[in-house]
């Protein structure tokens, strides 16, 4: 299997049916909740491929460069980027809009729950914490030098800071929207993992058994691959889910204000220079 015709058949392909939902959804007059409707959701997606592009660039290009992975350059079309397919790059800009797409969808037909017990402060510090203490421990993997744990140590330091920003930022927000958003997570990640497995399979791309744990899930699936797709579409997920939210919004704004305060409210310590001539 080529790598563009992976994308034709198991990202364009689906792409295109969640267009139909969303042109089906609109002619019923089924919108998103109005607690999700402070940007169109066409422009959150052009800033999440922007984003994706931008941000997983220079580590897929470490990646192939050091062979974590590599691909069969029979089955490219051999127009590389630094050292990545331009496949690899129409991946990046065609994973966000699926996974967004589909999101939206699920938002339009599930209410959001209701909020949580526990104070929203407390949920986000939880969040973060913990998220920050997995970092540590992927970063303490590569600090060592142990081959089996580098792609495992390079996916989750580069995954987690931007996820441990969204917890700090949002995860009681996340969290009333809980089942959009696991739905989401769950189904994608399934999704695009059994189609990875089928292109590991085809000989596609392969992963480094030496740079890699040796556990395999259906087969042919590494373990950090299926890591790789639920860190990718979580980001999705929770960036979209985030910049939907009129709540967040608003706390943005006043997060803005509050600073405005602090900085109106900080004393002028520079040095009046006639004074201290008359001081002199």
């Amino acid at each position: 299997m080529s790598y563009f015709g992976f994308l034709a058949v198991f990202l364009v392909i689906p792409i295109l049916l969640l267009l139909l939902a969303v042109r089906y959804d609109a002619k019923r007059g089924v919108t998103l909740p109005a607690a999700l409707q402070s940007w169109p959701g066409r422009t959150i997606i052009l800033i999440h491929v922007i984003i994706a592009v931008v941000y997983t660039t220079p580590w897929d290009n470490y990646l192939v460069a050091t062979r974590v992975w590599w691909y069969d350059p029979n089955l490219v079309t051999g127009i590389l980027i630094g050292y990545v397919p331009i496949e690899e790059y129409t991946f990046f800009i065609l994973q966000p809009i699926l996974t967004g797409l589909w999101l939206l969808l699920l938002m339009r037909h599930l209410p959001a729950a209701p909020a949580p017990a526990a104070t929203g402060a407390r949920i986000r510090l939880v969040s973060a914490t913990a998220t920050g203490a997995i970092w540590l421990s992927s970063a303490f993997i590569l600090a060592v030098g142990w081959p089996p744990g580098t792609y495992l140590g390079l996916l989750l330091v580069w995954a987690l800071p931007p996820l441990m920003l969204q917890f700090a930022f949002g995860a009681d927000i996340l969290w009333r929207h809980r089942r959009a958003i696991s739905l989401s997570i769950l189904l994608t990640t399934l999704y695009l993992s059994a189609a990875d497995k089928l292109a590991i399979t085809s000989g596609t791309w392969t992963i480094n058994p030496e740079q890699s744990l040796g556990i395999y899930l259906l087969g042919r699936l590494p373990l950090e691959e299926l890591l790789f797709f639920l860190m990718t579409n979580t980001l999705i997920t929770i960036g979209t889910t985030l910049m939907l939210a009129v709540e967040s919004h608003a706390r943005v704004s006043r997060y803005g204000r509050a600073l405005r305060r602090r900085l109106a409210r900080r004393p002028d310590t520079s040095v009046d220079p006639v004074r201290e001539v008359k001081m002199l």
